[in-house]
């Protein structure tokens, strides 16, 4: 089964391009199987209106259930992966 995930981003935005890079690398690194539908804000007023100066934001499929912004948070996506481990 394969994860999914939306990126909420906008063109010639360095900060969208690198948490893509990063969950791109995170994803290979934990062998993980996803997808990633990168939405552009920008052309949806509705969007622009909800996420116009969190972008990039990433967001868990199916609900929508924000998982971070401006910068890829490597806990938050270990625990929706459930890929924390407890502590002793």
């Amino acid at each position: 089964m394969s994860t999914r995930f939306t990126l909420y981003s906008r063109s010639y935005c360095h900060l969208c391009e690198d948490m893509l890079a990063a969950l791109q690398a995170f994803m290979a690194r934990q062998g993980q199987a996803y997808t990633v539908d990168v939405v552009d804000v920008d052309a949806d007023p509705a969007l622009v209106a909800r996420y116009d100066e969190l972008v990039p934001v990433l967001v868990a499929e199916p609900g929508g259930a924000e998982l971070c912004h401006y910068f890829l948070d490597e806990g938050a996506l270990r625990r929706h992966l459930g890929l924390e481990q407890a502590a002793v």
